[in-house]
């Protein structure tokens, strides 16, 4: 079963990148991307949770929470780097 944790945590990062890029308007790099940014902001999600000394017990829909805080985050950090188009 252990397998089936991993496979769980791609899904749940995949949906945590395409729910940051409709909340980033504007600032994500397109589905694609924004779907791998999702998958790095559940391991930062998951980093800013501990280092706050919060905890996502809620199950699935807790782990979704915290990956699509961290892919925010995520997405807002990269946006500052961005060149921006004039």
């Amino acid at each position: 079963m252990e397998g089936l944790g991993f496979i769980w945590t791609i899904i749940v990062g995949i949906l945590a990148g395409a729910i940051a890029g409709l909340i980033m308007k504007g600032k994500g790099f397109g589905f694609v991307w924004n779907l791998i940014v999702g998958l790095i902001g559940s391991v930062v999600g998951g980093w800013m949770y501990n280092l706050l000394g919060l905890s996502s017990n809620g199950g699935i829909w807790g782990n979704l929470v915290m990956s699509v805080v961290g892919a925010v985050v995520l997405l807002f950090i990269v946006s500052l780097f961005r060149k921006k188009d004039k």
